[in-house]
């Protein structure tokens, strides 16, 4: 089956405020990007870095992870607390 006829799991990439940030990985992991990027970009015609990548991949990636997601729900239901809820101060009143 030719790539450009199938859809790889990341589509198209949208327009989004971006963030820096940095990390190490293998020289496999980089190379797999690399390939995958270049893959993307024969699917949708247009040249994607693997730094544009990424984020999308991270995004994806927790959206299907069942366990993250539940957490997200019961930390939405938990009412937040003050940051000084439960703390004595070491400071005396004046």
């Amino acid at each position: 089956m030719s790539a450009s006829k199938e859809k790889l799991k990341l589509g198209p990439l949208p327009k989004v405020e971006l963030t820096k940030l940095s990390f190490a990985c293998t020289t496999v992991l980089r190379d797999e990007l690399e390939r995958y990027a270049a893959l993307h970009a024969q699917t949708y015609g247009e040249p994607v870095d693997v730094s544009a990548l990424i984020p999308h991949m991270l995004a994806a990636f927790m959206a299907q992870d069942h366990t993250f997601r539940r957490a997200q729900q019961v930390d939405r239901r938990t009412p937040a607390r003050p940051a000084s809820a439960g703390r004595q101060s070491s400071v005396p009143a004046r």
